[in-house]
C-alpha cells in the first residue's frame, strides 16, 4: 500500500510514518516544517518528503492519504484531496485499523504525565522481554525513538485528547480501543478546542466506554476529583486506583526516611510492600506516573518486582527535566511544562532535588491555551517555588504579562525578545544556580544560546 501523510513532521504523524514503513508500506509525506531531526529520521527510513502543501503531490495517486490534525479546509492539498475522490483517513483511524486492531493496546491518557508514563510502561514491558510496539509524544532515552511497530501482542500508546482531524472532532484516543487504560489526571486545557472542562470529561468518558468489561482494566488516579466524576458518568470495567496521597487506592507508596526528592520510594499494593524503587527521576508527580505504569504492566502480566527492577534502569525522556548543559557551576535544564499545574510540579520536583540552591525559572507561554490567556491567573502561584522568574512575553502574546510579574514580586521579570532574555540570564546567573527553561516548543534555541553566552562569559574571566 502507498501511504501519503499530510503533516508528517509532527511527533505523532512522524511516528505513524515510521510504523507504516516498518509494516511494509511505501510511505511519502509532506509538511511545511521539513527540517532535522524529524526529516533526517524519516529520510533514513526511506520516506520521501515534500516541502509544502501543493496539490501536485497527489498526482501519484496514493492508495490512502493520512491527514494530520494540523490540516485545515482551504489548504490547497486538502481542497485537491476532497475533489480527487482519493481515500483519506486520520492518523488515529489509520493506526487503529491497520495496526492496533489485533493487539493488546495499553493507552495512557491525562492532562499531564502522558509522555513520561507511556515511556515508563513501554520500558517495563521491554525489560520484561515483550518488545512492545509504541507511539510516544517524546523520545525516551531507553529507545532513542518515539515510535516502533514492535512485536505482538502489546502496543503502548500516548492517548491524546486533542481532536483527530478537520473532519473528525472527536479526541484521538477514542479510536484506539484499549484493553488497558491509564487515566492520569484531568484539568482544563486545549482551550482552542474545548469550551470548558466538562467537554473534556465527556471525551474521557467516551474513552471509558470503549474499554472491555471482562478482560479490560482502568488504572485511575484515585486522588483526582475530575477523573472520579468522569467514571461516575458510567463505568463497566474493573478499576484499580493509584495515588501517592489519596486513601483507599490499590497502588500507593511509602516515603523513605531522608529521601525528600522521591528518587527512592516503596511501592505498596493493597497496603502490602512490593519493593523499593531507586531511579534517576524525581518529584511526587513522577511517583504517580510510576505507580500507574506498574499497575498497567501488572494487568498485562508483568510481575511487580520486574517492573520495579525496570524503573531502576529508566533513563528519562528528552525535554522532561533534561539537563542540557553546565557552565561555571550553572546548570541549564529543559522541560516541556506549559500548564500551571505542570509548572508547579516541575518546580517542586527540582526544589526537592537541589534543596536551598537558587532556581531561576524561565517560561514561554507558547501553547494555544496559554496564548489565549486562559490560565494567566494561575501562573503567578505556579511559579512561586522559584527564586527568580523570567517570563518571555513577545509583543504578539495577546495579553499583558505585567500583572503576573507584579503578582510574583521584585524577583520576577518579563522580556520581549530571545536575545534580550539570553543576555539578562547570562549576566545574572551565578555558580550553583539551576536555570529551568519551560516551553512546549523550541523557545528560539534559548537553551543552546544561553549555554554559549555563559561559556563566553566564563572564558572571558567574568565569573
Amino acid at each position: 500500500m502507498r501511504v501519503h501523510i499530510l503533516g508528517i513532521c509532527g511527533t505523532f504523524m512522524g511516528g505513524i510514518a515510521a510504523i507504516a514503513r516498518a509494516a511494509g508500506h511505501e510511505v511519502t509525506g509532506s509538511d511545511t516544517n521539513v527540517y532535522p531531526p524529524m526529516s533526517t529520521q524519516l529520510r533514513a527510513l526511506g520516506i520521501e518528503l515534500i516541502e509544502g502543501y501543493g496539490p501536485e503531490q497527489l498526482n501519484s495517486r496514493p492508495d490512502v492519504v493520512v491527514v494530520g490534525n494540523v490540516m485545515k479546509r482551504g489548504v490547497p492539498v486538502i481542497e485537491a484531496l476532497l475533489d480527487s475522490g482519493l481515500p483519506y483517513t486520520s492518523g488515529p483511524e489509520w493506526l487503529a485499523r491497520e495496526v492496533l486492531k489485533d493487539l493488546w493496546v495499553l493507552a495512557v491518557a491525562g492532562t499531564h504525565g502522558k509522555t513520561t508514563t507511556t515511556s515508563l510502561l513501554a520500558w517495563i514491558l521491554e525489560h520484561a522481554g515483550h518488545s512492545p510496539g509504541f507511539l510516544i509524544g517524546g523520545v525516551p532515552a531507553n529507545f532513542d525513538t518515539s515510535a516502533r511497530l514492535g512485536k505482538a501482542p502489546f502496543f503502548v500508546i500516548e492517548a491524546d485528547e486533542y481532536d483527530t482531524a478537520f473532519f473528525d472532532k472527536r479526541a484521538k484516543f477514542v479510536h484506539y480501543r484499549p484493553r488497558t487504560v491509564i487515566l492520569n489526571n484531568l484539568e482544563y486545557d486545549h482551550a482552542d478546542i474545548y469550551p470548558d472542562v466538562a467537554s473534556i470529561q465527556r471525551q474521557f468518558h467516551h474513552l471509558v466506554r470503549t474499554v472491555p468489561g471482562g478482560t479490560g482494566r482502568i488504572i485511575w488516579n484515585a486522588g483526582d476529583a475530575r477523573i472520579d466524576e468522569t467514571l461516575k458518568m458510567g463505568c463497566w470495567t474493573p478499576l484499580e486506583g493509584f495515588s501517592a496521597h489519596a486513601a483507599g487506592a490499590q497502588w500507593t507508596v511509602r516515603a523513605l526516611p531522608g529521601i525528600g526528592d522521591f528518587s527512592s520510594f516503596e511501592v505498596l499494593e493493597s497496603g502490602k510492600p512490593q519493593g523499593v524503587v531507586q531511579w534517576d527521576l524525581m518529584g511526587a508527580h513522577n511517583v504517580e506516573n510510576a505507580l500507574a505504569a506498574i499497575a498497567a504492566a501488572h494487568h498485562a502480566g508483568v510481575p511487580v518486582a520486574t517492573a520495579i527492577e525496570a524503573l531502576a534502569s529508566f533513563k528519562g525522556i528528552a525535554r522532561r527535566m533534561q539537563l542540557r548543559g553546565e557552565v561555571g557551576g550553572i546548570r541549564v535544564y529543559d522541560d516541556f511544562a506549559h500548564h500551571p499545574t505542570a509548572v508547579a510540579t516541575t518546580l517542586d520536583g527540582l526544589r526537592r532535588r537541589v534543596g536551598r540552591a537558587r532556581i531561576v525559572a524561565v517560561l514561554e507561554p507558547r501553547s494555544n491555551t496559554m496564548r489565549m490567556g486562559v490560565h494567566r491567573e494561575l501562573l503567578a502561584p505556579s511559579l512561586a517555588g522559584a527564586d527568580e522568574v523570567w517570563l518571555y512575553a513577545p509583543r504578539d502574546l495577546g495579553w499583558d504579562a505585567g500583572d503576573i510579574v507584579a503578582a510574583i514580586g521584585p524577583h520576577a521579570h518579563q522580556v520581549d525578545s530571545i536575545e534580550g532574555l539570553v543576555g539578562q540570564l547570562a549576566r545574572g546567573a551565578r555558580a550553583g544556580d539551576n536555570v529551568l527553561v519551560m516551553s512546549n516548543g523550541g523557545f528560539g534555541g534559548l537553551h543552546d544560546k544561553l549555554l554559549a553566552a555563559l561559556k563566553q562569559r566564563f572564558d572571558a574571566g567574568q565569573a
